[in-house]
């Protein structure tokens, strides 16, 4: 009933939101003698602010086309590499041409960055894919909105996307060094641990865990005591909605994104309200540099996907309730899953200081239930002065904890074998072995 009435909502804004839209073109043209007053720029000001606040906000582009590497201004084509109904695998491949002929004929580590899974698009991390785009072969993962994906295609679980990482880095086809940021933390730990007991010849080399609760006992946070205090049973009785027409996923059980963006955003309720003050107060002083800069971030943060009923109750359930992963308690298809088996796999946990999501301690626990991993491809880091976001996009993430993430993937991909290392292109051979052992695991 409450997607129902969102979208009833939504609909019913429209003619405010086309009206608010005719007032801001005609009090933004260059042909009106009053846009540039006080008085034109105070309601241009006010209708763009309607117009933004009563429009629907969809999945953002990428617009990833360049990026600037040693003075190079070097071209970017995204394809798609693999694709299920729930996920893409995105390549961002740098043209070799532009590059300087040293880093033409080096060739670069392969990094999978696993997007969060939590009620934004992977375009949240548009500016996490252009950093390490300057040193590395790019890969990523974008998850589909659930209610865009038909119910023929049946569920999507916890379980389901461990397994769906494994494909990926199946797919890659050459050891791939893995960035999770924030949500992935748990399945990716689980699946590289299983892989690794496999001894599957395309396991991670190394996990970079980027603000992600691994143990979510530690330093909890208000969305941890939230999820401690409230039942199972509540998750599955107010969280969960039916996707009504005209969605292709039309009748799938879905926690919806703007659920979770309410729930993020009365969090920090003051703090939107006052960005907004200052964009209306820019908009009106005619700072068109801060009034954009808004607007991009406000463009990203307001898009939101939907996320599948299992998915979401059992992410609560095994992460942030049972804790199943640190406890040695998690089953997966009939396994065990034993972080001890990660022993040729290098460990990075990045936390930041100020996060009120993901509390400091909760990634670092990945080095205490991953005993066997030698100390010299671990590393355990706190950055000073930053939020959650701040973690994995931002200033102080390019220029501070970046450069560490990026020397610790050198490290480990200069441990691999020069047999592995050196593999430009998916080895056909490799992949089959290790995509049987995978079919193995999931049969088991």
């Amino acid at each position: 009933m409450l997607y129902a009435i969102h979208e009833t909502a939504y609909r019913s804004a429209a003619p405010l939101s086309i009206a608010a839209t005719l007032t801001r073109a005609f009090w933004r043209s260059p042909y009106n003698p009053a846009a540039a007053s006080q008085f034109g720029r105070t309601l241009f000001a006010s209708a763009d602010l309607t117009a933004n606040l009563t429009r629907r906000y969809f999945k953002p582009a990428w617009n990833i086309d360049a990026v600037d590497i040693n003075d190079r201004t070097v071209r970017v084509t995204r394809e798609t590499a693999w694709r299920s109904p729930w996920v893409k695998l995105l390549h961002f491949r740098r043209n070799r041409d532009d590059l300087s002929a040293a880093s033409a004929n080096c060739e670069s580590p392969a990094v999978l960055i696993v997007a969060p899974l939590s009620g934004h698009f992977a375009t949240l991390l548009r500016g996490t894919v252009e950093t390490f785009l300057t040193d590395h072969d790019v890969y990523v993962t974008d998850w589909s909105n659930a209610r865009d994906v038909p119910l023929v295609e049946g569920r999507f679980d916890f379980h389901d996307y461990m397994d769906v990482v494994g494909d990926i880095l199946h797919h890659i086809g050459r050891r791939a060094h893995v960035v999770s940021v924030c949500q992935p933390g748990p399945p990716v730990l689980a699946i590289a641990s299983l892989m690794a007991e496999d001894k599957d010849s395309l396991r991670p080399a190394s996990l970079t865990f980027m603000g992600s609760p691994i143990d979510a006992r530690l330093s909890p946070t208000v969305t941890n005591r939230l999820a401690e205090e409230r039942p199972f049973a509540w998750f599955a009785s107010n969280m969960i909605y039916t996707v009504p027409p005209p969605y292709v996923g039309t009748w799938r059980r879905v926690y919806p994104g703007f659920v979770q963006l309410f729930s993020f955003m009365s969090m920090n309720a003051e703090a939107h309200q006052e960005a907004h003050l200052r964009y209306f107060n820019h908009l009106v002083g005619g700072d068109g540099d801060s009034a954009e800069k808004h607007r991009e971030f406000y463009d990203e943060y307001l898009s939101v996907l939907d996320l599948t009923e299992e998915f979401y109750l059992q992410t609560i359930d095994i992460v942030f309730q049972r804790y199943l992963l640190p406890k040695g308690e998690l089953i997966h298809n009939g396994r065990r899953v034993d972080p001890s088996a990660l022993v040729d796999v290098g460990l990075m946990t990045v936390e930041g200081e100020n996060d009120d999501i993901s509390g400091v301690g909760q990634t670092q626990a990945a080095h205490l239930i991953c005993p066997n991993i030698q100390d010299a491809r671990r590393e355990l880091y706190v950055q000073p002065g930053v939020g959650h976001y701040g973690v994995f996009n931002g200033r102080r993430f390019r220029e501070e904890i970046y450069p560490r993430v990026r020397d610790f993937i050198a490290l480990n991909e200069e441990a691999l074998p020069q047999a592995i290392r050196g593999l430009s292109q998916p080895n056909e051979a490799v992949r089959e072995q290790a995509v049987g052992k995978a079919g193995g695991r999931r049969a088991a």
